[in-house]
């Protein structure tokens, strides 16, 4: 069982942490460059990698819970420098979550909807529309860099956990 959750925590811990650095470091910039033209794209892309960076969110934290929990039943381990570290990596990764739920997920949806009208329209925003996508990427870009700071921290405490003295 120990192999089935560390295999699923770190495939899908890795999966999450390369979708946001892609999404931060190449889409979002390029959204931004392609300006009103990137609305479009934008709304396709914007349906998949949304439920694709949860469903890996859920599975690297369930499964690192799970992992915790187990670790944690031997006594006096959360007490270790190695305990502290997975428990700070983990902590960190559980608000990126949150943080990602409660900022990025309804900005997302909304980007989403607003390109979906746009592409059914046929033409380009409105100005009220671009001027909400703006603000929207804004908000958008801001929650992705902090959820991938928060993952970049938290991968970095798992990859050391067990060298620390």
């Amino acid at each position: 069982m120990m192999i089935v959750l560390r295999l699923v925590h770190i495939l899908a811990g890795a999966f999450w942490f390369g979708a946001l650095i892609f999404t931060a470091r190449i889409l979002m910039p390029s959204a931004r460059e392609a300006g009103p033209a990137g609305a479009p794209l934008m709304a396709q892309i914007g349906r998949r990698i949304p439920p694709m960076m949860m469903a890996s969110a859920i599975l690297t934290v369930v499964a690192g819970v799970w992992l915790m929990m187990r670790d944690a039943a031997i006594g006096g381990w959360m007490q270790t420098s190695t305990g502290r570290t997975f428990g700070a990596g983990g902590a960190l990764a559980i608000l990126a979550f949150i943080f990602g739920m409660v900022v990025n997920m309804p900005a997302a949806r909304r980007m989403g909807a607003i390109g979906q009208v746009v592409a059914k329209r046929g033409g380009p925003p409105t100005a009220e529309e671009s001027t909400e996508l703006a603000r929207i990427q804004k908000r958008l870009g801001m929650g992705t860099v902090v959820v991938t700071s928060l993952i970049a921290l938290a991968t970095a405490a798992m990859a050391v956990a067990r060298y620390m003295p």
